[in-house]
């Protein structure tokens, strides 16, 4: 019986730790109060999702240097860096932003932009971290 239950414990781990990664970004310069963590993980298409949550965002115009958005970008393997979305905030409190692609990455930063569906990013580095 305890055999069985330490089998049934470690499959549970197993199953827990495949379900995607979750990375913390450091502690920003621009906006310190902010709390972001990133999960990636793969939807049953096998696309790759990634999902952000942060809390106490300060809204991108009261930044300096001051922004409209919060752009969302990944470095991948393949194509290099891509922009994936933006994050629209107004002092949340919270904030969840959740989006889907074809294509693998392993890092993933956020820019203040001035404009929304740049090809590159062009304005400050909020923070970045591997995942």
């Amino acid at each position: 019986m305890k055999t069985f239950k330490t089998l049934m414990v470690m499959a549970l781990a197993a199953l827990l730790t495949s379900c995607g990664a979750t990375a913390v970004f450091p502690v920003s310069s621009i906006a310190p109060a902010a709390d972001i963590v990133a999960k990636k993980s793969k939807d049953s298409h096998n696309n790759y999702v990634l999902e952000i949550t942060a809390k106490n965002l300060a809204s991108p115009d009261r930044l300096e240097p001051a922004g409209s958005n919060y752009s969302v970008w990944i470095v991948t393997k393949e194509r290099g860096v891509k922009n994936v979305g933006q994050l629209n905030v107004k002092n949340a409190k919270k904030l969840t932003y959740k989006t889907s692609f074809p294509f693998e990455f392993d890092e993933v930063f956020i820019t203040v932009e001035k404009e929304a569906n740049l090809p590159h990013p062009t304005g400050a580095e909020l923070s970045r971290t591997k995942i």
